[in-house]
């Protein structure tokens, strides 16, 4: 793409970087950000910045928080003794809008993909253990998509807390195979989670 402008095509290719963006988008926030006064610029800038200085993840179960711990493992009133295990904080944001789970969580920061170079070392499992072995958990929910790679962690994760006595259940599949949870609408992602079934593995 020929913009004529080295600063323009800087910009492009850095929008273009973003999830989901092309280059017609990105040419489309380069010229919308030229368009509007530099005050607006310095506050995407901002915001930009802070996200990568001043964001933690949480100690406790890997939550994104501006804390060591996040609010809701800090929240005395949530159910402490049931975990829902998630690929990252995009599941955590999906469930919690369904309004209808009251338990802690546990995000992975991933999916098994060996075509992507990413094993179980490259993810949180081994924290899960621990919080797992140390008593108090009763209940491990695998609230992973239905992918071949959802599907894959769920059943290294369940072979791995095996050991301990706790009750293992996934969502109820009202969720098609192949579907991501943040895209699952509320209702149907409510009702997977209250008629989560029992994960055999």
């Amino acid at each position: 793409m020929q913009l004529g402008s080295k600063i323009i095509e800087q910009a492009v290719e850095a929008f273009a970087q973003l999830p989901g963006v092309g280059k017609k988008t990105a040419l489309r926030y380069a010229l919308h950000l030229i368009k509007n006064d530099e005050h607006y610029a310095e506050l995407l800038q901002q915001s930009i910045i802070r996200l990568k200085t001043e964001l933690k993840f949480c100690s406790k179960c890997h939550n994104v928080s501006e804390q060591e711990v996040c609010d809701i493992c800090l929240n005395p009133v949530r159910d402490q003794a049931t975990v829902c295990v998630v690929q990252d904080y995009r599941d955590i944001l999906a469930i919690e809008n369904t309004g209808l789970y009251k338990g802690l969580y546990h995000v992975l920061g991933g999916l098994i993909s060996p075509l992507e170079g990413i094993g179980p070392q490259n993810l949180n499992v081994e924290t899960l253990v621990l919080k797992c072995g140390s008593g108090g958990i009763t209940e491990v929910i695998l609230a992973l998509n239905g992918t071949m790679e959802g599907e894959t962690t769920a059943f290294y994760v369940f072979k791995r807390l095996a050991g301990f006595s706790l009750k293992m259940s996934t969502i109820a599949r009202g969720i098609a195979v192949g579907e991501e949870l943040e895209y699952t609408d509320e209702v149907t992602l409510g009702r997977s989670i209250t008629n989560r079934i029992p994960f055999s593995g």
